[in-house]
């Protein structure tokens, strides 16, 4: 039976906060995401973890025997690539990303992070928007390069600001507009975020700016899946103005939209002791941004 990490990660920390809404925030997850992946979790195994009580959940006896294993499996597994990370010459810093960066951000970064740590090899992870922290709750990245809003227990650098704009099919009846009001997106359907990925979902389906729900056309996971989705006619997707020159494609229309307040991207850590490595990289970006 195979059953994901991320899942004994679910687990281990729903057992050690026994109540459901700490754990999410621990795991910068929606409570509702975490309630759905246990539940999952349960049905593949075939046993039930947790009781509820008045005060949160208790472990079940199948739960108790289950617990220390999925945090020896853990354990070992965070050992193991700790292992590996450092089998490079110095080490390997990984960078979680959930869009491509451009901007002139990321090349020369990279190029003072190397001048400023040489030995260091550096990792690009492509991370699903699922995972609001890009790879930082689980210790899969180090750095990432994420849109605020992000989850709490995260630091962050905004590397930019830009105003939000929609991608839409370049045949839809807005297109014709040089600016799109908000107020004439409310009834379109909307390509959204995963239900995990919590507030920064919200933020780009508008909701800092409506009183109404959104309709949802289709959920995507992947920039891939989204201006796909748009492509084929089943929605539109508010864009941050730098991002519309990285995903242009054929049949696809891109305009600015009026009445939205503008997006942030930022460079993301955790919080607490930072290493060597990360504090450089962040460095480096905090001198492009700078010289920018």
């Amino acid at each position: 039976m195979d059953v994901h990490l991320r899942d004994l990660r679910y687990f281990v920390a729903v057992a050690e906060e026994l109540n459901v809404t700490r754990a999410a925030e621990r795991l910068f997850v929606s409570q509702p995401a975490l309630s759905k992946q246990l539940r999952a979790l349960e049905r593949q195994l075939g046993c039930r973890l947790f009781e509820r009580v008045p005060t949160g959940v208790v472990l079940t006896r199948q739960g108790a025997v289950l617990l220390p294993v999925a945090r020896d499996l853990l354990d070992r597994w965070n050992a193991g690539l700790a292992q590996a990370r450092a089998a490079a010459p110095a080490g390997t810093l990984v960078i979680g990303m959930q869009t491509a960066v451009g901007r002139g951000l990321q090349q020369e970064a990279l190029r003072r992070f190397r001048a400023a740590m040489p030995g260091w090899e550096v990792s690009l992870r492509l991370v699903g928007w699922a995972d609001p922290s890009g790879g930082l709750s689980d210790g899969t990245s180090d750095v990432a390069f994420i849109w605020l809003p992000v989850p709490p227990g995260l630091r962050t650098l905004v590397l930019a600001t830009e105003r939000r704009g929609v991608a839409m099919p370049d045949g839809h009846r807005l297109a014709a507009l040089a600016e799109v009001p908000f107020e004439a997106l409310r009834e379109e359907p909307f390509i959204a975020l995963p239900a995990s990925a919590g507030p920064l979902r919200d933020f780009w389906l508008g909701l800092d700016a409506r009183d109404d729900e959104p309709v949802i056309g289709v959920t995507a996971n992947t920039p891939e899946e989204v201006f796909e989705a748009v492509t084929s006619g089943l929605g539109v997707v508010l864009v941050a103005e730098g991002n519309a020159a990285l995903y242009n494609r054929p049949g696809l229309a891109y305009r600015p939209v009026t009445g939205l307040p503008p997006g942030e991207l930022a460079i993301a850590w955790r919080a607490g002791g930072v290493s060597p490595q990360v504090a450089a990289f962040v460095d480096a970006l905090r001198q492009v941004t700078t010289k920018v």
